[in-house]
């Protein structure tokens, strides 16, 4: 059996993507009142199109393998780019920061899934008990440290939007690992999230145009809303895009999905910040769950 060895560095590189999609879930449902959650969306990644351009832009030339190699950065482009952020930000309409972390905290078990039915990866004991460590960690969280907020707990449509979205994000993160477009562009990551991007900005440019037709939207430009299409841009898609494929590629899927389960903790403790309460001790607790979840689903 192959093992898979999560060094520290490779950790660390799995750790900031929750932590800047933590900050996304929070200054998504910031300006709910400002833009359209999809078309929050579309600005988000045509401001990192424009970052990326001229970092990766040569992939954007004949001969660099992107026609050749279409299909698949298009189903690249509509998981990670089109689907899963637009979905997020819709979900933020009607549910909180923490709680759509917390639905995408159930990526371990769909990583695990989709791994068994897609793609031959077998599910081994070290993985299901890091996988309830980290779910426990969850239910933490999610309880606030009593138990009984559990029995209380009430979903809501954001949620549903949110299970899609993360089932999106497992198999984005899956065919990640798999390796079929050329070593150049695999070996220059803007020229690789380029790729993706110019056909998630095609998806999530149809779901906009749809928004706009469908329902009132409107757009309230200012400063508060270029700021967060800034760091929407700059942190949760260029860097942790970055920093999150090179992870999978170095600690594979099934391990890299246990790290996602940080961004509620994350997330809770950015909401509390945002509103002047100092994070509690349960937040402590459900971060030693899930940090031992990662830690046993990396054992042999």
């Amino acid at each position: 059996m192959t093992t898979t060895r999560l060094t520290p560095a490779t950790a660390a590189l799995l750790t900031l993507p929750p932590l800047l999609w933590a900050g996304n879930a929070v200054v998504g449902r910031m300006v709910t009142e400002l833009v359209p959650p999809l078309t929050l969306n579309f600005l988000r990644w045509l401001v990192a199109f424009a970052i990326l351009l001229p970092l990766g832009g040569w992939v954007l030339r004949r001969g660099s393998g992107l026609l050749a190699h279409w299909r698949r950065f298009a189903l690249l482009g509509l998981l990670g780019v089109g689907m899963y952020n637009a979905l997020q930000y819709l979900a933020l309409h009607t549910s909180s920061p923490v709680n759509v972390t917390l639905v995408a905290s159930s990526m371990p078990l769909w990583m695990l899934a989709l791994g068994t039915l897609f793609f031959r990866s077998p599910v081994t004991r070290p993985q299901l008990l890091g996988a309830l460590l980290s779910m426990a960690g969850v239910a933490v969280v999610l309880a606030r440290g009593d138990w009984a907020q559990l029995a209380r707990l009430k979903l809501v449509a954001g949620d549903l939007y949110m299970v899609v979205a993360t089932i999106s994000w497992a198999w984005y993160s899956w065919l990640l690992a798999r390796r079929d477009e050329p070593d150049a562009m695999r070996a220059d990551w803007a020229a690789f999230l380029m790729a993706q991007v110019v056909f998630g900005l095609g998806w999530s440019g149809l779901l906009t145009a749809g928004e706009w037709a469908l329902t009132d939207a409107r757009i309230d430009w200012g400063w508060p809303l270029a700021a967060a299409l800034l760091y929407v841009a700059i942190g949760p898609a260029v860097l942790a895009y970055r920093f999150w494929n090179l992870g999978v590629q170095r600690a594979g899927p099934a391990v890299a999905g246990f790290f996602g389960n940080l961004t509620p903790v994350f997330a809770a403790v950015l909401s509390a910040l945002f509103l002047g309460e100092a994070p509690r001790p349960y937040h402590a607790l459900a971060f030693a769950l899930i940090a031992a979840g990662i830690v046993a689903s990396a054992r042999r």
